[in-house]
């Protein structure tokens, strides 16, 4: 469906993994709130040079079309006493995929799970107080029937963080 607002024209799709158009003026909002995620609807509009209607309509199709998921504070994990990361791969029974997502969803330390092709079936993000702490979490998550082995590797350094201006500004080029 294509639409037209502000006169850019945009591709409009809105299930997960189908293409939802931005242009420039979509990237630089989002770009400005993921700098300053406390910066109001009128500031914004402002600094953009657009509208504050406009500003405020932008955010709220981003919002409704789940390109912006949240506003929500970014936590590190480190700073809670929890300065270890690793990444556990998951082989699991067949059939057992919805009863391990339950199970794993009850361990604080899963900060992430995902489903997989390749090697493993399941790829979780975990944290520890230690390295020895590691062990007590890993064998929380084997612990449970579903799952048949796991093979774990310890982060040594995050050495590109979790980013997504540069993708937003791609998708805003395409």
């Amino acid at each position: 469906m294509t639409t037209v607002i502000e006169n850019a024209t945009e591709t409009t799709e809105t299930s997960r993994g189908d293409r939802m158009g931005i242009d420039g003026l979509d990237a630089r909002l989002i770009e400005l709130l993921a700098e300053e995620p406390r910066i109001g609807v009128l500031e914004a509009s402002r600094r953009l040079g657009v509208a504050r209607g406009t500003a405020q309509a932008r955010l709220d199709r981003l919002r409704t079309q789940g390109v912006i998921r949240g506003f929500g504070p970014d936590v590190d994990p480190a700073a809670l006493g929890y300065p270890v990361t690793a990444f556990a791969t998951l082989e699991i029974k067949q059939g057992q995929g919805q009863d391990v997502r339950a199970h794993l969803a009850t361990v604080p330390e899963v900060l992430e799970l995902h489903t997989t092709t390749g090697h493993g079936d399941m790829l979780c993000r975990l944290v520890a107080r230690s390295n020895a702490d590691l062990q007590r979490v890993i064998d929380l998550v084997v612990g449970f029937e579903g799952i048949v082995r796991a093979s774990t590797a310890i982060v040594m350094e995050n050495a590109v963080p979790l980013r997504i201006i540069p993708l937003v500004r791609q998708a805003a080029l395409d």
